[in-house]
């Protein structure tokens, strides 16, 4: 039985999100889509439009280093436009180090990415890790 075109868009996009291809990434998103990242640190809020969201991901590639990692274990769809990832992400910033599970609720509109909300493990560790 073939992937689900929604599981499919989701796992490309971690695999340009992992090799740093944001030009692949730019490419499946709407150019309205939006990133809400959970927390209360530098990197947390709701990332509205195509630019900001390009930024942001490459601030996560900057504030560690390239040590960023993120391991994608599963996707779940519904066939009605979300998906649901369950990843691993690891990385090391200012002599810390995050390794915690996290998710991500995907809108999807046709075949593009409309807007992701972000969830993690351990809110707190995330707040501190980007503090």
């Amino acid at each position: 039985m073939a992937e689900h075109p929604h599981a499919a868009l989701v796992r490309k996009g971690y695999e340009a999100f992992t090799r740093g291809d944001m030009d692949t990434l730019r490419g499946m998103m709407t150019g309205d889509c939006t990133h809400h990242v959970p927390g209360s640190h530098m990197l947390s809020g709701d990332f509205k439009g195509l630019d900001a969201v390009m930024d942001m991901y490459d601030r996560l590639f900057a504030e560690t280093g390239g040590s960023l990692r993120v391991d994608l274990r599963t996707v779940l769809v519904d066939d009605r436009g979300h998906a649901v990832s369950l990843h691993r992400i690891a990385a090391e910033r200012n002599g810390k180090h995050m390794d915690d599970d996290g998710g991500i609720v995907f809108r999807i509109v046709g075949d593009k990415i409309s807007d992701l909300d972000e969830c993690v493990g351990d809110i707190d560790m995330s707040n501190d890790f980007w503090s």
